[in-house]
């Protein structure tokens, strides 16, 4: 984990300085270029000047350093040239500014050499008696250039690779460092992040509960190594999303200035971790009901409250009304129509259907959108489905979207702090109380979800 972190801000400090360096030079060279272009303009009105009232006789002894000047008849034909024999060059009737000379009196062109790996600017004058003054300048090509800068270049990037492993190192053990240090068989004597307290709580709880079980070594010692297998596998999120934290240097290194707001972000990934794990938490619970309910060992009370008839009109009307500050914020309304339908189920699953499906479709919805949530009663059971006005779903994402972990729009899920794990909760909480989906979704026109339950949820 550590070399990943190395790695990634090593690369993204690496990445971001060159592209900052090419983007530098590209705007450089390019206002290098328009200053080469408006001297050549000007050279040229001056020796057109020249060459209007002395004729051949202005360039004797005429020294411009680093231009060459060509004289053009009326017909193409080279008067004079300060660089090659006339009598060797081509008619330059059809160059691309003296053409425009011709037309406008006045005409400019560029012209690259992949073999020079030079760029050449022309400018061209028409003079009043329908002769051409054309002066040219060579140019190094952008390569050339990053060629010739090559060793400060080099040095620079060793620099920056040495700082960005410095503070790898400095950060990734700042970090890493109250993690590595929990203690599984004593979790709450350690001083890690307060925001991990679910996780240590669980971790204590299933100690707790094997001690107790130390009667038997044997079912001990299994129960311990798949608890151990659980707890490793759910610190790797906590980690991950640690260490997905070192993709936000791309703006270069960190400062002594900047602490407070990446202690802002580590917080903030906190925030997201703790979700994740009550839902994975919680997926689990579910899991383990269906298991039951499927064997047959399923009790009518378990640990999560007792089967009994719930009206679905007045669990919604405490969802909606619990999720009303977010969907405010978001800009969506929310709306609550049908009528009483009673079936029987445990409550706090209920309650987490009803919720995941509305946050999903404020989430996924538009400003000033809206959510519409309708209960109806029919002889064969209750129906509950949820519009949304939302972005929608791409059909090859339909038959997806209820895997664990799976996201439509995985940027947009981070940026709402959504798990991957919402639908997945829904399906195993309807499965659980034997009831069907049905996803009914276009893209930009929104997104239904339709749940069926039996008239008997036993």
């Amino acid at each position: 984990m550590t070399k990943r972190i190395f790695s990634s801000i090593c690369l993204v400090t690496l990445t971001v300085f060159l592209a900052s360096l090419i983007l530098i030079i590209g705007v450089l060279y390019n206002d290098f270029s328009h200053m080469s272009q408006a001297q050549l303009h000007m050279q040229t009105r001056l020796a057109a000047q020249g060459a209007a009232r002395q004729g051949m006789d202005y360039f004797q002894d005429l020294d411009i350093s680093g231009y060459r000047i060509t004289w053009i008849a009326s017909d193409g034909t080279v008067l004079y040239d300060n660089e090659l024999n006339t009598a060797e060059m081509e008619n330059h009737l059809e160059r691309e500014e003296v053409l425009q000379a011709r037309s406008t009196g006045y005409g400019e062109s560029q012209r690259y050499s992949a073999s020079l790996t030079r760029r050449y600017f022309y400018s061209a004058l028409r003079l009043p008696d329908h002769t051409i003054l054309r002066l040219s300048l060579a140019q190094n090509s952008v390569l050339a250039l990053l060629l010739d800068m090559k060793r400060p270049i080099l040095l620079i990037i060793l620099l920056a690779v040495l700082l960005s492993i410095l503070l790898a190192v400095s950060l990734t053990r700042r970090i890493l460092q109250p993690i590595n240090a929990i203690d599984l068989d004593h979790p709450w004597s350690n001083p890690g992040y307060k925001e991990i307290a679910p996780l240590l709580a669980r971790i204590d709880s299933q100690q707790q509960r094997l001690r107790q079980q130390e009667a038997s070594l044997e079912r001990a010692a299994q129960l311990r190594r798949e608890f151990t297998a659980n707890v490793s596998h759910e610190l790797k999120t906590p980690l991950h999303s640690i260490s997905g934290y070192a993709e936000l240097l791309k703006q270069g290194l960190v400062k002594a200035e900047d602490i407070l707001p990446f202690s802002e972000k580590i917080y903030s990934e906190a925030q997201r971790m703790i979700r994740l794990v009550e839902d994975i938490l919680n997926l689990s619970r579910l899991d383990e009901k269906e298991k039951a309910w499927k064997s047959g060992k399923a009790s009518y009370e378990d640990g999560d409250g007792k089967w009994q008839p719930l009206d679905l009109l007045e669990v919604a009307q405490n969802v909606i009304h619990s999720l009303e500050p977010e969907a405010a914020a978001s800009q969506v309304s929310l709306k609550l129509s049908g009528e009483s339908a009673v079936i029987s189920g445990l409550e706090p699953t209920i309650r987490s259907i009803l919720y995941n499906l509305c946050d999903n479709a404020i989430k996924y919805n538009h400003s000033h959108g809206s959510v519409t949530v309708t209960i109806e009663n029919t002889a064969k059971g209750a129906i509950l489905s949820v519009q949304d006005t939302g972005i929608g779903i791409a059909p090859q994402d339909q038959e997806r979207i209820f895997e664990r972990f799976y996201r439509v729009d995985k940027s947009r899920s981070k940026q709402a702090g959504g798990t991957g794990l919402g639908l997945s909760i829904v399906k195993h909480g309807v499965n659980l109380h034997r009831g069907t989906i049905r996803l009914d979704s276009a893209l930009g026109e929104g997104t239904r979800i339709t749940v069926y339950f039996p008239s008997s949820s036993t």
